[in-house]
């Protein structure tokens, strides 16, 4: 942390950090965990390259979204050897290719799965690994987890232990996790038993050779309190966006993906300011600063989030975690991110000044301290409040997607705290074009 100069973040995690952590705990961490900031690899920052020097010898797994030919070969040659950001058959292979561990990834708002199981064949399999990345309590239960990636595979024709061992054996060898991913004697006995192979039907689960059921998972450590630290109160003036053009840049929502299109849109203007348009699915989108209190506000507008009134808050906001808020009405977008505020982190959603659903999220605003039963009941409740907000035919979870809107190192446009991000640039960008 942060991922990049673009945002402010919580906390910084520098290169003399990464170097002790990796000295005085190697057992805990075997390496430097997705090296995000792909732009700054690649023009040589001498931060970001540190970081990777401290980590040499160890594990470096990588986030190289779109990258290929001698861009890739100059971000694998820095460390990085491993991806879970392709979204094509041409850029898996060409990371394949130059050696780095292939992560098929099948998540709540990113479903690339499918799409890449082509790419599997005998020779390269065994570095392949099935990956989830983000994913919503509610289809964890419902689903699961990596078994629900395990299913998808086989129904697409992968052969059951192919399918398995890349749920398995392949990652625990790239972890360089001894004695573990498979059943065999001496090894630690981590093992599901199944009803079926074919549905993939889990009757027990073991781990270090107990029950599942019968380990006690409570944890002793301390919560923190509230951790927002906003700079100014929360008001729709907030939320304003004076009219210095007559078209606008628009983050573009890609359906089933997390990678964004860079619009330009024309944006309707009242009283010398710039409106949300619902006929054309574009919402205001904001990113309002929550660890230091600078009074950041970085706005924007998004086009395909589906919202046709009110709106939509959250402080899952990936990586700095921010509040980020998406509506059509400035009164709403205040309403429903001062929600998120008061509850010391969560989901909201709002509409004519009601508070319709509320999911608390209150530590460090990421997690609940609620079991899973609890949280899944109230993420469903936001769900249905939700739903009404939403534009006719458009069903997609509008808070999977926001919390990626605001990670400039996901191509093409995004919005940070401090504004307008171009990804392919690297750079913030004004909002108005004309």
């Amino acid at each position: 942390m942060p991922a990049t100069h673009l945002e402010t973040s919580g906390a910084a995690l520098d290169a003399d950090a990464v170097a002790r952590l990796l000295a005085a705990e190697p057992e805990r961490v075997p390496g430097l965990g997705e090296m995000m900031n792909f732009p700054g690899v690649l023009a040589g920052d001498g931060q970001v390259l540190a970081k990777l020097a401290a980590a040499r010898g160890r594990l470096v797994d990588g986030h190289a979204p779109g990258l290929e030919g001698a861009a890739l070969s100059a971000y694998v040659a820095a460390g990085p050897d491993s991806d879970h950001e392709s979204t094509t058959i041409r850029e898996a292979l060409g990371k394949l290719r130059r050696g780095m561990h292939l992560m098929l990834r099948e998540g709540s708002a990113e479903h690339n799965l499918l799409e890449l199981l082509p790419v599997i064949n005998e020779f390269n399999a065994q570095n392949c690994s099935l990956v989830t990345d983000d994913r919503h309590p509610d289809e964890l239960l419902r689903l699961g987890h990596l078994d629900h990636a395990v299913r998808l595979a086989m129904g697409a024709g992968v052969a059951p232990v192919r399918a398995v061992q890349m749920a398995s054996i392949n990652t625990a060898r790239r972890f360089g996790l001894a004695g573990r991913g498979a059943v065999a004697p001496g090894w630690r006995a981590d093992f599901v038993l199944l009803d079926d192979l074919e549905s993939f039907a889990i009757s027990g689960c073991w781990l270090g050779g107990r029950p599942v059921d019968e380990l006690d998972f409570a944890s002793s450590v301390p919560l923190p309190g509230n951790t927002m630290r906003l700079g100014r109160p929360l008001a729709p003036e907030l939320f304003a966006i004076p009219a210095a053009g007559r078209r606008a840049r628009a983050i573009g929502v890609v359906p089933g993906q997390i990678v964004t299109r860079a619009l330009e849109a024309d944006v309707p203007a009242r009283g010398g300011l710039a409106q949300a348009d619902p006929g054309r699915d574009l919402a205001k989108l904001a990113v309002v600063e929550r660890h230091a209190a600078t009074g950041n506000v970085g706005l924007g507008f998004v086009q395909g989030l589906g919202l046709a009134r009110g709106a939509v808050a959250s402080s899952v906001a990936h990586d700095s975690h921010n509040i980020v808020a998406a509506g059509m009405d400035d009164a709403d977008l205040a309403l429903a991110a001062r929600a998120v505020a008061e509850a010391g982190g969560g989901l909201a959603a709002a509409l004519d000044g009601r508070v319709l659903a509320l999911l608390p999220l209150p530590v460090a605003g990421l997690m609940s301290d609620r079991g899973a039963d609890e949280v899944v009941a109230g993420l469903e409740a936001l769900r249905a409040a939700t739903r009404g907000l939403l534009r006719p035919g458009h069903d997609a979870d509008p808070f999977m997607i926001l919390s990626f809107l605001a990670l400039p190192v996901i191509p093409a446009l995004k919005l940070t705290d401090r504004g307008l991000v171009d990804v392919e640039r690297f750079a913030h960008v004004p909002l108005f074009v004309e």
